[in-house]
């Protein structure tokens, strides 16, 4: 068994980070079933990959792009979507929205005060919906139904 020693392999690839590198790649190739370049002597898979690095029988180009192509990582690339009016919420959809005046309706008013107004006059007619609400409502639920509470009936 003839000792490998890394100014062997130096020779062939001049930067010790690359050798280290590809021939880790190589070992793990041959350890998942890669063709043997030379004979494996009872070597382990890294001091074979060394062995084929030093004696030139591996194409070093393909080991390399070997190498880059197992450190990359599929990135995919987002296509920009379509902004719809609401963050997404198509018109309709959900009520109230748009009910208000935009920024744009400010702007084309020309007089803040109108728009004011008309935000004031939305506020005061929900305002007084809600107490109507709640009268109607409150009168009604004065006292609690016993079937509704799960409570059984008295005859």
């Amino acid at each position: 068994m003839a000792r490998v020693t890394v100014e062997d392999c130096v020779l062939q690839i001049p930067n010790r980070f690359d050798l280290v590198m590809l021939a880790s790649r190589r070992a793990r190739d041959l350890h998942s079933g890669g063709q043997l370049t030379v004979d494996r002597d009872n070597d382990k898979n890294p001091v074979v990959a060394l062995r084929e690095i030093a004696e030139g029988t591996l194409n070093l180009d393909v080991l390399r792009n070997s190498v880059i192509q197992s450190m990359q990582k599929h990135v995919e690339i987002d296509e920009p979507e379509e902004e719809a009016a609401g963050f997404g919420a198509i018109e309709g959809e959900f009520p109230g929205i748009g009910d208000r005046p935009t920024a744009e309706a400010v702007e084309e008013a020309g007089d803040e005060g109108d728009v004011d107004e008309e935000i004031e006059a939305d506020e005061d007619a929900e305002e007084v919906g809600e107490a109507a609400a709640a009268e109607d409502g409150g009168a009604a639920n004065d006292t609690p139904d016993a079937g509704a509470l799960g409570a059984p009936e008295e005859e």
